[in-house]
């Protein structure tokens, strides 16, 4: 019952604080380039109404339109370079990101590795190394040795022994079977079944019948 009212634990975010600055980064980007288009259009519209001023004989006017377009023009080369901050910024959180998890990576890869090494006794290893070697040099020695024992007759016979267990073998795959000794037996005139007796009986009586 307990169960029912246990809450259920939030789960934890994957967002990473990295994440949110680059999020923050790309954001403040976005508003720029926004204030960039404003001003633009601010600046053309501010020199077509200098124009017009100074088609209407108010040259100060002009002037005074002129003098808020170059200001503007400077807030929009300060604009480019922020923005150029903002990106270079964001980029670098970014394969800061990739190299922290390249790290990790290594990091997780190199304590597999020592597990492994730990599982891996270099003295075992030697040991099992030395008895291979003790082995194999034994099985050397034993096929020296019965290599000497034989003479080259010898060694001519078993190859014949060999040569013939093989045929031997080979015979015994198409080997057919045995045909039966024992003489078929044919039944006698006394062991003629009944029904032909009874048949032979009834046979003169219809003759007789007939007649």
């Amino acid at each position: 019952m307990g169960s029912f009212f246990t809450k259920n634990k939030t789960p934890r975010s994957r967002v990473t604080e990295q994440d949110k600055a680059v999020l923050q980064l790309k954001h403040q980007r976005d508003l720029l380039k926004r204030y960039q288009k404003r001003i633009q259009l601010s600046l053309e519209n501010d020199r077509q109404l200098a124009k017009k001023c100074l088609a209407s004989g108010r040259k100060e006017r002009a002037k005074l339109l002129l003098r808020k377009k170059k200001f503007q023009e400077t807030l929009l080369m300060n604009t480019d370079k922020q923005l150029e901050n903002l990106e270079k910024l964001a980029t670098d959180i970014e394969y800061a990101q990739v190299e922290a998890n390249v790290v990790d990576a290594l990091k997780q890869g190199n304590e597999a590795l020592k597990k492994m090494h730990a599982m891996v006794d270099i003295n075992e290893i030697e040991r099992i190394m030395d008895e291979t070697r003790e082995g194999v040099e034994k099985q050397r020695e034993i096929d020296s040795l019965l290599s000497e024992a034989l003479s080259e007759q010898d060694e001519n016979d078993v190859l014949i022994e060999l040569d013939a267990l093989v045929a031997e073998e080979e015979a015994e795959k198409f080997k057919l079977p045995e045909v039966p000794q024992d003489e078929l037996s044919l039944p006698s005139a006394d062991e003629t079944p009944k029904e032909s007796k009874a048949a032979i009986i009834e046979k003169p009586k219809k003759i007789l019948i007939e007649a």
